[in-house]
């Protein structure tokens, strides 16, 4: 399921990563791609050891863990630390898969996440194209939002003609593997949600959210 949120991240905090980015050393992205995407990674991303590094990667973790959607769609259990990635003009990312375990600790990568940190009329090409069975995909959102799709999607990020693009990417171990089971869980809470919200609590609203719990406790990898 690819799931789009808007403002994601507040103004203040949109403009301070930004900020802070400006002033922070960028090296090869090579460095943290597997042995076949680094044929086809042209980007640069923040420097592991930048003196801000910390602080913007914990406001995005908090953007993260306050997102009710997010939450309810991608249900974590962990969640790697972003990476800050810039594309240039001539930058490109070509089509790859990102890495089914990665990190120290070990951990799958379930879910991957795009967020969105230029205005989108700042720069020409850069979208996040999802190459699916039912065809391609291309996403490109306003500063502060995010793109969530599942990690076992083929993907590209197209040629950057004009101006920069910069975005945040991380990956999330869910606590239901199966994408397909996410989002029958997701669409059963949206729905319960907007029954109760409209109705509050009636006999309708408890047998889905019966539904949705045995679900959870059916799927849930704990």
């Amino acid at each position: 399921m690819l799931l789009c949120i808007a403002n994601v991240l507040t103004p203040d905090e949109l403009n301070l990563i930004v900020s802070k980015l400006a002033t922070a050393e960028f090296v090869d992205g090579k460095i943290t791609a597997g042995w076949h995407a680094r044929l086809v990674k042209h980007n640069t991303q923040m420097d592991a050891s930048a003196p801000v590094g910390s602080e913007v990667k914990n406001l995005v973790m908090s953007a993260l863990q306050r997102n009710a959607l997010f939450q309810m769609a991608v249900r974590p259990k962990l969640i790697r630390p972003p990476l800050f990635s810039r594309y240039q003009v001539g930058m490109s990312y070509g089509s790859h898969v990102d890495n089914a375990l990665m990190g120290d600790p070990l951990m799958r990568s379930d879910v991957s996440l795009t967020l969105f940190l230029s205005p989108s009329d700042t720069y020409d090409g850069g979208e996040l194209v999802l190459e699916t069975p039912q065809g391609e995909e291309e996403i490109k959102l306003d500063a502060g939002a995010m793109a969530v799709y599942p990690s076992s999607t083929l993907h590209r990020v197209e040629p950057v003609t004009r101006g920069t693009r910069l975005v945040a990417v991380t990956w999330i171990q869910s606590l239901v593997r199966d994408a397909h089971e996410r989002e029958i869980l997701f669409d059963l809470d949206t729905a319960r949600q907007a029954i109760f919200d409209k109705y509050g609590k009636t006999p309708e609203f408890d047998l889905i959210s019966k539904s949705h719990a045995n679900l959870l406790r059916k799927w849930v990898d704990l």
